[in-house]
């Protein structure tokens, strides 16, 4: 017998927004000015506060700290399609996504100063702990949306990770549960490239990351991760999708991660000069200030006005947080159990 093809694949890639700020008007979501103004402000807040963030951790009012600049896009714009039913499942390095959600901003500088009352997830507000561990969070992601799928509602899940993940078991194991069971998440990676030291083409011979999903059964879709609406488009489809029955989707956001790993890293040492170069030309926020302002959303008034109420919310912001007094010993029980033993409530006792 001849032999014969089983089935091809193929990876949709999506792009709406150019570098000089043109647009594929086909591909546009149906956005208002207010809400398109809406995505700038939340993108210029989570770059206001990432420098914020890193100037802190140099004076030593906080601790080590992973850089946001030059994944907002993919932050914000997956983040701005999602419904407050939805449960989200953050990695270390999700601020724009927590500061689109609603999360209070004092509370991101807390736990990042250490303080784990930082990481309380207000009531109402479907939003699991940032997991430090990578990958560790994406079989939870899975876990939750077989128990919304359980129950018969309409919400779907969204599990943020960056490349390095996707070489870890944990990823794997969620994908395939995820496939098995059509369950309502989408998988969103931040592809910055870099797996702290290793590049992506070291740690997987995939031609892209998003053709991951096609061994477990679901759609991979791989966007340019700083076109913010690129992103939003593709993020809104696949929960559209999740919530009416028809399984996962992961998204690859191509983006680049423009500074260190974190604070206790220096990427000069093994990341060249000349590809952050390449890459800030590419910056997404400054192309989505050019496609706001062929629409008369933004001019340099505009923008120094915005500017100005980003630094004053993040000046509030570090103002409550350093005013915040310091836990008490005994709330280290706070929220630990469901219920304390007799030995923990006699430890309690005692350090009070």
């Amino acid at each position: 017998m001849p032999e014969t093809t089983i089935q091809t694949f193929g990876v949709r890639r999506i792009e709406i927004i150019a570098a000089d700020g043109t647009a594929d008007e086909a591909l546009l979501p149906g956005l208002s000015g207010d809400q398109l103004r809406r995505i700038h402000y939340l993108m210029l807040l989570t770059r206001t506060f990432d420098r914020r963030a890193l100037a802190l951790q140099r004076e030593g009012r906080i601790g080590t700290y992973p850089s946001v600049l030059g994944q907002e896009a993919a932050q914000v714009g997956s983040a701005f399609a999602l419904q407050p039913s939805d449960w989200v499942f953050p990695s270390f390095r999700e601020m724009g996504a927590h500061l689109t959600l609603g999360y209070p901003v004092h509370q991101l500088f807390q736990y990042w100063g250490g303080d784990e009352r930082g990481l309380r997830t207000p009531d109402g507000m479907n939003l699991f702990p940032i997991c430090v561990s990578v990958g560790t969070h994406i079989p939870h992601a899975a876990g939750a949306a077989l128990a919304a799928k359980a129950r018969g509602d309409r919400s779907a899940v969204a599990a943020y990770f960056g490349d390095g993940a996707t070489s870890k078991g944990d990823f794997h194991e969620g994908f395939n549960l995820a496939g098995a069971l059509k369950l309502p998440v989408v998988f969103i990676c931040q592809n910055n490239q870099w797996a702290i030291s290793v590049p992506l083409a070291a740690q997987t011979a995939s031609q892209t990351l998003a053709q991951k999903a096609l061994a477990y059964g679901f759609e991979g879709i791989q966007v340019d991760g700083n076109d913010v609406l690129a992103v939003f488009r593709a993020t809104g489809e696949a929960l559209a999708r999740a919530r009416n029955g028809g399984g996962p989707t992961f998204i690859e956001c191509l983006t680049y991660r423009m500074a260190d790993h974190t604070t206790a890293d220096d990427a000069s040492r093994y990341r060249p000069p000349a590809d952050v170069e390449a890459w800030r030309d590419r910056d997404p926020l400054l192309r989505f200030e050019r496609f706001l302002a062929k629409r008369g959303l933004w001019n340099g008034d505009y923008g120094a006005e915005v500017q100005a109420q980003a630094e004053g919310e993040i000046d509030e912001a570090v103002r409550r947080y350093e005013s915040v007094p310091p836990p008490e010993p005994g709330e280290m029980f706070t929220c630990a159990c469901a219920e304390l033993s007799r030995r923990q409530r006699r430890q309690q006792e005692n350090i009070r």
